[in-house]
């Protein structure tokens, strides 16, 4: 079957939930995705923030491998399994935090903190079950994800969402302030606002959330699906604010490209779960559980994050000049780590097919930021390659 074949049976077969790039990836190795004709792409969406070992790496292969030579792939929870003990406590103490749920994607990860929270809420003597979000935030494409995600565009046509719910102004304490009524349980915020254009908390706005829930006894949620993982220069990006949450979510990066996520909890939304309240049939099973000990092991080492914080300087210095080269097309540059944005005044779709017909994967975020989440072993000769095609596809604009 040609390339060509392979889309048109996917568009036969496959629910268009995506608006998929007509190509076909077989293969990859290193920063670089190979497609079913063998052209190279240089990848820096890595799976949308989720491949940060790149591709082929001997570690995750290894790791991988291993749980597969000894037959067990999945264990159900009504058992222990080692591997999985031993991924909880490894990531707990990296993370630190106290304790953890396993499951398999972002959007699970968020449900299970909201059902806490929920619970939580309940436990009061008078319910509480309203839960703070933010505008222009983005949790996941599940019911309560959804609802949680403060973007109309993703409710329209799904309706009625689940109740309980109201949107503070990202940034904006005040405006948290405002929504707090004796019904709220829990406030969830991502630490960098990712599919909402790559926007990082101010910290003193993270301080204010804290304080908050301390002065009111709510939940604080933290979403760290995409800029968790090493993604933001700390293992977890809250550790680069020093503003610890009650509950941690996180996933995509977590077990190096095998689906798994995870909810860490400390402190008193450790003990609100009790057995039947929650669980997922294949969370934590071994073969992600050895990704994620390979994923924990890697930035459990000082000089990874190190790197990840060093290449993300770079980046931001080389995408500030392009914001001197092309005032009119570029605005500014967000981000923190390696999760990064070019704010653009044309649709960043032209630029994202322009670098796709040359070999360089980029994508959007937002309506108007050009997103760059690469592999977190991305190299500067990676970016200068990446930016040189970025540079001549803004000169054409």
């Amino acid at each position: 079957m040609s390339m060509q074949e392979t889309i048109q049976t996917g568009k036969h077969y496959l629910l268009d939930t995506y608006a998929q790039v007509p190509v076909v990836f077989t293969g990859g190795k290193g920063m670089n995705l190979i497609d079913e004709e063998g052209k190279h792409y240089l990848d820096f969406v890595g799976g949308i923030a989720v491949n940060a070992l790149g591709y082929g790496d001997p570690g995750l292969s290894d790791a991988i491998n291993k749980v597969v030579s000894e037959g067990l792939l999945h264990c159900s929870n009504l058992y222990y399994n080692k591997v999985g003990v031993e991924a909880a406590k490894e990531l707990c103490t990296l993370a630190e935090m106290e304790r953890v749920f396993f499951c398999n994607s972002g959007a699970e990860a968020i449900e299970a903190s909201l059902k806490l929270a929920r619970k939580f809420g309940h436990q009061s003597e008078a319910p509480r079950s309203e839960i703070i979000s933010m505008m222009n935030s983005f949790h996941g494409r599940t019911y309560g994800a959804v609802t949680a995600t403060g973007q109309k565009k993703y409710h329209k046509n799904f309706a009625p969402l689940p109740q309980g719910f109201s949107y503070a102004e990202f940034n904006n304490l005040e405006s948290v302030k405002a929504l707090i009524t004796e019904k709220t349980c829990a406030i969830i915020v991502e630490p960098i606002q990712g599919e909402g254009g790559i926007v990082p908390s101010e910290p003193a706005f993270l301080r204010g959330l804290r304080s908050l829930c301390d002065e009111h006894n709510l939940l604080l949620i933290y979403d760290e699906v995409q800029c968790g993982m090493g993604r933001s220069g700390k293992p977890f990006a809250y550790q680069a604010y020093g503003v610890k949450p009650d509950v941690l979510t996180t996933a995509k990066a977590l077990a190096g490209g095998v689906p798994c996520g995870a909810m860490l909890t400390t402190g008193k939304a450790s003990h609100i779960f009790t057995p039947g309240d929650h669980a997922s049939t294949f969370g934590g099973n071994p073969l992600a559980m050895a990704a994620v000990r390979e994923m924990v092991r890697r930035l459990s080492d000082p000089a990874f994050c190190a790197h990840v914080q060093e290449m993300g300087e770079y980046l931001r210095a080389k995408l500030e000049q392009l914001v001197v080269r092309y005032p009119d097309l570029c605005i500014a540059v967000r981000g923190k780590g390696l999760i990064n944005g070019l704010v653009l005044t044309v649709p960043p779709r032209q630029v994202v097919d322009a670098c796709f017909a040359k070999g360089v994967l980029v994508a959007s975020a937002g309506s108007d930021v050009l997103r760059f989440v690469p592999p977190l072993v991305v190299e500067k000769k990676d970016i200068d390659a990446v930016l040189a095609v970025v540079d001549e596809v803004l000169a054409t604009l």
